[in-house]
């Protein structure tokens, strides 16, 4: 007997392992999301150039922000302006260490990375793991000192370890206690191997804007491996985001196959199930007039406050560009507030499923468990935006595909997080749902989802783009 209950959900919970292992940070998660995308026949608008002309109904189009953000959308074959926007968002961030703009320390005959900690994560779950790097570095074209490039690096190989101070030498250490900026620097390697180098430090060096080149501020091994990963010269890195990541790959376990553990379930389990179900829902676009949207945001993990966050201009900005582009071409006159008014808003992000160990820190009645469907969370401060009709409206849209739903409300004695739902529904105006899958081990380096929840997801999404319109008209609100 296995838990996985179809061949569809086993080869959703299979296809999702290969999406998180390519994304190991916003911008390969974005890369990741694109590729699909342009497969799926989406055409690629450019945030610096007109519209005008290119929007045509029946079509399908996205367009990204800083390499870490993505915006797809489809236009319903009776679009014409005034039908309202469906749309998904999520995240493409978590939690994880990032390398610091200094990062070159040596102690004790070892080379170190300084990094600096990324969003809320459990850190202890850091030491002693196979770590590796990736993200995106500016070089410089070849012989050039005025072209530029902006380029996408993954080191598949492990270089990085945090190591643990053995029991023998800290007889206190459980619980385990550390300082993040003392005890959470990785090794790279041994001095004595950098020593015995022949590197010339002068000839990595190329002419730069910056008062030190990068083989001043990071230790030039490290440097020589993004170098070579990219097939360029040293000289020609001039600055890069660089985030580490856990080179374990994602896996199906659990003795009947029931869980996926992997790294960055939260987010980029939304961020896979969006974006599949907005490919699938634009093959049938003949009868929709409304907008079928996907935003995956970064930098929400710290708060959203960033060009290509939820507390940025994205979405305002998407829905200002399709009314005025519409409207120079004639089609439509419907305003921000019209289009904002018939809209509504799915924010898709992870959920707490209860802990077999830590039960207590659960409603007694809100305990939502794995493989058992999304979860509708819901907070009346309004650490969540759901309310009782966007929780009706999404209830009435599984019912379409017989997706089971669960619910979930923090107890009153624990603080409650938050999502980009509040953010979101507040400066657009559109009604909006919180929901998630449930997972254990949220914000650790290894976390733990059920494997029938990814296709569980998907067609909960699929069924928000093609019947919600409809749905719509069911219920008045005066």
């Amino acid at each position: 007997m296995t838990a996985i209950k179809s061949a569809m959900s086993r080869q959703a919970a299979e296809r999702f392992l290969k999406f998180v292992d390519a994304s190991t940070d916003p911008f390969h998660a974005t890369y990741t999301a694109v590729q699909a995308l342009e497969k799926a026949g989406f055409k690629k608008l450019h945030e610096n150039a007109s519209w005008n002309g290119q929007l045509q109904a029946g079509s399908k189009y996205y367009f990204t922000r800083n390499q870490s953000s993505v915006i797809a959308f489809t236009l319903g074959a009776k679009y014409n302006g005034s039908g309202g926007i469906s749309l998904i968002g999520a995240h493409t961030d978590s939690p994880n260490l990032r390398v610091k703009p200094v990062s070159n320390k040596t102690a004790q005959a070892y080379l170190q990375v300084k990094c600096e900690t990324y969003g809320g994560g459990i850190w202890h779950s850091w030491f002693d793991r196979d770590l590796s790097i990736s993200g995106r570095v500016i070089v410089s074209e070849k012989g050039s000192t005025s072209k530029f490039v902006s380029r996408l690096v993954k080191l598949d190989k492990p270089i990085l370890r945090i190591p643990s101070l053995a029991i023998h030498l800290d007889r206190d250490v459980n619980p385990f206690k550390f300082n993040p900026e003392t005890h959470l620097i990785p090794v790279l390697g041994l001095v004595n191997e950098q020593l015995n180098a022949t590197t010339d430090k002068e000839a990595m060096k190329s002419k730069s804007l910056y008062d030190s080149h990068p083989v001043d501020k990071h230790h030039p091994a490290l440097l020589e491996a993004v170098a070579k990963e990219l097939d360029v010269e040293v000289s020609q890195i001039q600055d890069f985001e660089l985030s580490l990541y856990d080179t374990q790959k994602a896996a199906i376990g659990g003795i009947n196959d029931e869980f996926i553990l992997s790294a960055r379930q939260d987010n980029l389990m939304s961020c896979f199930a969006s974006i599949e179900a907005l490919i699938e829902a634009s093959d049938r676009l003949e009868n929709d007039d409304r907008v079928r949207c996907v935003c995956l945001f970064d930098h929400e993990e710290v708060g959203s406050a960033s060009t290509a966050g939820a507390d940025g201009s994205l979405l305002p900005d998407l829905i200002h560009r399709l009314t005025s582009e519409l409207s120079k071409a004639n089609q439509s006159k419907s305003s921000f507030e019209e289009v904002a008014a018939r809209s509504f808003i799915i924010s898709a992000d992870m959920a707490h499923a209860v802990h077999p160990n830590y039960a207590e820190k659960h409603d007694d009645l809100l305990r939502p468990k794995l493989n058992g469907g999304p979860v509708i969370k819901t907070n009346v401060k309004q650490r969540y935006a759901t309310t009782s009709i966007t929780s009706f409206l999404l209830g009435r849209i599984a019912e379409k595909v017989n997706v089971p739903l669960q619910h979930f409300s923090v107890r009153n004695d624990i603080p409650c997080g938050s999502t980009i739902a509040p953010m979101l529904a507040s400066k657009s105006g559109i009604q909006t749902v919180d929901i998630g899958l449930p997972q254990l081990s949220m914000h650790s380096i290894r976390e733990m989802s059920g494997s029938e929840d990814p296709q569980h997801l998907i067609d909960l999404f699929r069924s928000f783009f093609e019947h919600y319109g409809q749905l719509q008209s069911e219920i008045t609100v005066d």
